[in-house]
Formats: C-alpha cells, structure tokens, sequence
C-alpha cells in the first residue's frame, strides 16, 4: 500500500541581500517545531538560495551589447535583460515577441535562462543559482549534520508546461536521493514490459512543495516533504542524472531539426 505524501510549507524573512542559508533553514524549523526524519525531503526555493549568495543584480549595472540590443528589438525584451539571458544561458533556442527567449540553464529548459523579477526589489533581477546541485548537497550536508539523519533536497523553481496555460514546480538540483525512477522492463498491470517510463521522482516532489510554498507574497521558501518513497543515496548528482540529450526531447527536436517538411501529408498548420 502506497504510503500518504504531506508537504509542510515552513516561513522565512524576506531577503534581497546575501545570507546564512544553512541558518535561514534551521531557524524556519525551529520556529515550525520540525525536526526532520529519516527520508524526509527539504524543498528550497531556488530564488531564496540564489539571494543568500548573492545572485541578485541590478539591471542598470547591465552594459548591453550589441547582440543583445538586437534580440530585445526582435522579441520586444529590455536590453539589460536579453543581456543576462546571453551570459547565463548555456543554450537560446528562439524566442517569442512577449519579451521571452527559450533557453537552456542547468539541463532545465525555461524562459531566459530561469531570471526571476518577481518579490524582488524593483530594477533588480535574480539569477539561478551558479551550481544548483552543489548548493542542493551543501544544504542536504549540513542538514544531515544537525540533525543526524539522512534527508534529501530539492531546489525548486516553476516553469511553463509546453502548451499549457500556468506554472508548476520543477526541480533544478536534487542531492540525496535518486531523482529519477527507472521503471523500463517492468511489468505493467496486464504483464506487459514497460518500454521508455522512468519516473521523475525530483520534479514530481518540486510541483507538490510548489503548491504549498506559493508564488506570490506567501514568504515560505521551504517545504518539508514526508512520506515519499525514495531511494536514498550519499552518491553525488549533477544535472547528467536528470537532462536529456537535446535529439531526445520530443520538444525541443519536433520544433527544430524534427519539422514537418512542407509537402509532407499530414502537416498540421495552425
């Protein structure tokens, strides 16, 4: 029998400067009379890490290039911004005249490479974290530390299903536990082997603690998620463990190299 998930959203102060993030967490705990236990997984606001060290810029400090003012012409973006995308972004796949490029940062695939505008003072912008999954298995260490147990972590951030309306959680970095799931091979409920599923257990957990800790004004940066059924693991994780090859994704290949070709039967056009 499947066991019950809870997701215990914990407060924080509201920061836009670097600080103690290891102190932010255990003072969150402190105050909501959680200790965590064996298997438990800490949910961290990516925004909140990126503040504690100080990924947060001004965009008048921003010097653009001439690339970027030409991408912010085309797609109707602030300059500084198209900036940032540029020296963040490990990949720009295009982008849409909202004010938004498609890019690659960490093996996640977002709009201008994860920068967050919002609860930020105005005229300042965070950035990712720089190592998303260092910053996961500095927390997971410390907590593990505090408190004697083993735990997993999440950094979560939101992002934009293809062709859905509205966000939900993803997780860019997981430390002490198997993000994904491999259930090829495996019988489903008629006997049948299963082909290509393997289950993201990381992004899965990050939209649950997403639902609690909000996106707005709620100030709670962390979740406290019990009950999931993990595989626990001290093996460090990078974004290899969780990313696709690009000739892989059924999204990105399809609207780029994987086009329907003009004269092809069946084209759909919209």
């Amino acid at each position: 029998m499947p066991k019950s998930l809870t997701a215990t959203p914990l407060s924080a102060p509201v920061r836009d400067q670097p600080f103690d993030l290891n102190e932010a967490i255990f003072d969150s705990l402190t105050a909501a009379s959680l200790s965590p236990q064996e298997g438990d997984v800490l949910a961290v606001s990516s925004k909140y890490a990126a503040i504690a060290a100080g990924r947060i810029v001004r965009l008048d400090d921003i010097r653009p290039s001439v690339r970027a003012e030409g991408l912010a012409q085309r797609y109707n973006m602030n300059a500084a911004i198209a900036q940032l995308v540029l020296d963040e972004a490990d990949q720009i796949f295009g982008g849409i005249e909202l004010g938004f490029l498609l890019t690659a940062k960490s093996g996640v695939i977002s709009p201008n490479a994860g920068l967050d505008r919002s609860n930020v003072p105005s005229g300042k912008v965070v950035l990712l974290p720089r190592d998303p999954f260092c910053s996961a298995e500095t927390i997971r260490r410390a907590l593990q530390s505090r408190f004697g147990c083993r735990i997993g972590v999440i950094l979560t951030d939101s992002w934009l299903m293809p062709g859905r309306y509205g966000t939900t959680g993803i997780a860019i970095a997981a430390a002490g536990f198997q993000p994904i799931r491999d259930e090829r091979g495996k019988a489903d409920l008629f006997g049948n082997p299963m082909a290509v599923t393997q289950i993201g257990v990381a992004d899965a957990l990050a939209a649950c603690a997403q639902i609690v800790m909000g996106e707005r004004d709620e100030a709670t940066p962390f979740a406290l998620l019990r009950g999931a059924d993990l595989d626990l693991t001290d093996a460090p994780l990078s974004a290899a463990d969780v990313s696709i090859p690009w000739r892989h994704c059924i999204y990105i290949e399809s609207l780029t190299l994987g086009l329907l070709p003009a004269d092809r039967p069946g084209k759909v056009t919209v």
